[in-house]
């Protein structure tokens, strides 16, 4: 699927947090957020999103993309 994630560009470019920040505070799982920020082929799930999203008050569409598969 031509979809990825951006959830490195979030926490290091837009909101300037550690990994652990990112955690602590959208209360996801280290492992969660350490694998989504290291594979970028990984797409978060439903409620992953959500806890983005209603922390962060962002769309989706600022941590997942749709890339043209080659």
């Amino acid at each position: 699927m031509p979809v990825r994630n951006k959830i490195r560009r979030l926490i290091d470019e837009k909101l300037k947090v550690t990994r652990y920040e990112f955690s602590e505070r959208t209360t996801l799982s280290k492992t969660t957020v350490y694998a989504l920020y290291d594979n970028p082929e990984q797409i978060p799930n439903k409620v992953a999103m959500d806890k983005i999203c209603d922390y962060y008050k962002i769309q989706p569409c600022e941590f997942i993309e749709w890339y043209e598969d080659k």
